[in-house]
């Protein structure tokens, strides 16, 4: 039910230094929006299955830890902590499995795409599978901008 995306998911632990940030929050904000990643958020990751089938996400940890499943039911489980940041290409499913109370997330897209939010549907996973590929790779890394590892493996 989720189609995932054969572009790799990234997973950048401790990206962002957060020691002595009063706003943790700010600090991903600031980093994905000089490195051209906008419509940020923050809350905190949904407790069930879900994709975006015509945007990329980048998700950054601003305030404690998270145990994630990315890739659907079938998929593999990491634990964030604050600091760490994951990309994901559009289609790959995720998960917050469990959370401390204080979990912040700051989530943001790159400036191609659409942002829609799927769970999984017969209808929904056949529309994504034709819009997915057409999904544009980023120009920027939200984390390291244009040479960063991002522009590297997700060039087409």
């Amino acid at each position: 039910s989720v189609p995932n995306n054969p572009l790799p998911f990234l997973v950048y632990k401790s990206a962002v230094d957060l020691a002595g940030a009063k706003d943790p929050a700010a600090a991903f904000e600031q980093c994905f929006a000089a490195n051209g990643w906008g419509e940020s958020w923050r809350n905190g990751i949904f407790d069930f299955v879900h994709y975006h089938s015509q945007i990329h996400e980048v998700l950054g940890i601003a305030r404690g830890t998270a145990t994630v499943r990315f890739g659907g039911n079938g998929g593999g489980v990491l634990e964030a902590a604050a600091g760490d940041a994951a990309v994901l290409p559009a289609g790959p499913g995720h998960q917050k499995l469990s959370a401390s109370a204080d979990l912040l997330v700051v989530g943001a897209y790159p400036p191609q795409g659409t942002y829609d939010l799927c769970r999984g549907s017969a209808a929904e996973h056949a529309k994504a599978l034709a819009t997915i590929p057409n999904v544009p790779a980023p120009k920027t890394d939200p984390l390291y901008g244009e040479d960063g590892p991002l522009v590297k493996l997700w060039a087409g």
